[in-house]
């Protein structure tokens, strides 16, 4: 049962904390978070488990009404007087804030474009993830994104899986990994790898194709820092154009590289 695998955490949520990631959104989901047609005029986004404070919940909407104006927003809260009090203080007619876990509270009409569960699943089972991450995908229309991952305690460093909705529905598929620094930590590849999604982390060792991207990355970058790119910003640029050229599924696109986003989309799917 998913409901198992649902844990409290502190929920200490700083401001700011998923800002990256929602301009990641707006920028490449636009169409995901405007779609309108059909039952995506009732599609929602769900954030799981928005913490003390919905800071995160209420600045996504903010991010992502700038596209889609209308849009419904759903925060889901594990403990039940932290969703109450949070409805009670910022619930208006497209913003609720409901008591869940990944079996995620909607109604039969109210289908999900859009699902974020970041910093839940950090602890349990690795072997179980699979499992919740197709008790929050349930809820997704065909063609919906599910994101799940970790970040540090304000966002200069997070991980991300990107999970499509396939029209097959169980298990979303693993689409790619979503990779982000702010540089205030400096950089370098092992410190993205610190924060990957709990199945991918203990699996970076030898004969893993996790281990061998990092591998890739790390040589990557030693070979731009020896060419002179030795600020981070210069250097996780120029490292991730090297990595390109020699694993597959990396995108170059150039507003990735001016934020500090790597986005890493294999063929046939990130390793599960």
């Amino acid at each position: 049962m998913a409901e198992e695998l649902d844990t409290r955490t502190r929920g200490r949520t700083a401001r700011g904390r998923l800002r990256a990631l929602d301009a990641y959104l707006c920028q490449f989901e636009a169409g995901l978070l405007t779609r309108d047609d059909g039952p995506w005029a009732r599609a929602v986004f769900v954030d799981v488990g928005f913490g003390e404070h919905p800071w995160t919940t209420l600045e996504s909407a903010t991010a992502f009404r700038a596209l889609s104006p209308e849009l419904s927003i759903v925060g889901v809260e594990l403990e039940a007087e932290r969703a109450v009090a949070a409805a009670r203080d910022h619930a208006d007619a497209r913003t609720h804030f409901r008591e869940g876990g990944f079996a995620l509270p909607l109604s039969p009409d109210e289908p999900a474009r859009l699902v974020r569960a970041m910093n839940l699943l950090r602890q349990g089972p690795p072997e179980r993830i699979p499992e919740a991450h197709r008790a929050m995908s349930r809820h997704l229309l065909p063609g919906g994104l599910l994101v799940e991952g970790s970040s540090d305690t304000d966002g200069a460093v997070l991980v991300a899986h990107l999970l499509r909705r396939t029209p097959d529905a169980g298990t979303p598929a693993r689409e790619g990994l979503l990779f982000h620094t702010d540089f205030s930590r400096g950089f370098a590849p092992l410190l993205l790898r610190d924060w990957l999604p709990r199945d991918l982390r203990r699996r970076v060792r030898p004969g893993e194709p996790i281990h061998a991207f990092f591998q890739a990355w790390e040589a990557a970058w030693k070979a731009a820092r020896a060419e002179g790119h030795t600020q981070p910003p210069d250097a996780f640029a120029e490292s991730v154009l090297r990595l390109a050229r020699m694993t597959q599924g990396v995108s170059t696109d150039a507003w990735l590289l001016t934020r500090g986003c790597l986005r890493w989309s294999p063929p046939g799917g990130t390793p599960a």
